[in-house]
């Protein structure tokens, strides 16, 4: 990063750490196999070199390293290249409770935007690399690069979207249906970054499952066991092979 963007973030805009624990690397967005799923799809070539001022460095995570822990001063968007992560908060009796998991190409942070702090943990479930977005370039640059603005905002409004799908999950589908949707959203999401829709590891463990799903580690047990008894998918240990996905779909019944 050029010295003159480093020297436009006051003092409080990036901590100390961040510098320490992130150096600048080499690599640029411009060969990022991630590209696609990181930028504004709008962005014109002669913007490139000023979006590509925004990430301000890399984090490297060994398995069960935090990103950022709930209440920790918030600085910066952490845009994952690498690895899995889960985000968790603690309910009022002190349970941990998984609210997502998060893969290649997507945002972590945006719960930061409002308060000025993290209001949950992020954790990293293998070795795994952020770039660290600081907000304060974020929002300089969005003003003179409109694109950007937008896709933010884009963003903020897929995380809406996400929790209102969360609530539904939760709150009115049957264990199976949590299930089912869980996979059928892993597939989709490992397809978009030109994996195999049907054939993956899990990062998480069938506890973690549960916890965001709200079920019992008994429960999905049991579900994936029924899933493999009726020939749905396939599994070993942590790896899934999906066999029939429209007979996952069937699983959701009618269109809601």
């Amino acid at each position: 990063m050029q010295t003159a963007t480093i020297s436009r973030l006051s003092p409080r805009a990036v901590p100390a750490t961040t510098f320490a624990a992130a150096p600048k690397h080499e690599a640029s967005c411009t060969n990022c196999n991630l590209r696609e799923l990181c930028l504004p799809k709008q962005i014109v070539d002669s913007d490139m070199a000023r979006v590509e001022q925004i990430v301000f460095a890399r984090r490297r995570l060994k398995r069960g390293d935090s990103l950022f822990k709930a209440g920790d001063p918030f600085y910066a968007l952490y845009a994952i290249r690498s690895g899995f992560l889960k985000t968790t908060v603690l309910n009022a009796d002190g349970r941990e409770q998984v609210t997502g998991f998060q893969m290649g190409g997507e945002l972590l942070g945006l719960d930061g935007i409002g308060s000025g702090r993290y209001n949950g943990n992020a954790v990293a479930l293998e070795d795994s690399e952020a770039c660290v977005l600081p907000f304060a370039l974020i929002e300089e640059l969005g003003r003179e690069v409109p694109a950007i603005q937008r896709n933010l905002h884009s963003v903020l409004s897929r995380e809406i979207v996400r929790d209102h799908g969360v609530m539904m999950l939760l709150g009115s589908m049957r264990a199976e249906e949590r299930l089912a949707t869980f996979l059928l959203n892993l597939s989709k999401r490992f397809m978009r970054r030109g994996y195999s829709s049907s054939d993956f590891h899990l990062r998480m463990t069938r506890e973690e499952i549960g916890s965001y799903l709200g079920l019992k580690l008994e429960t999905v047990s049991r579900l994936f066991s029924s899933f493999q008894k009726d020939g749905v998918i396939e599994v070993q240990q942590k790896h899934v092979r999906i066999h029939d996905i429209a007979g996952l779909e069937r699983m959701l019944g009618p269109k809601r």
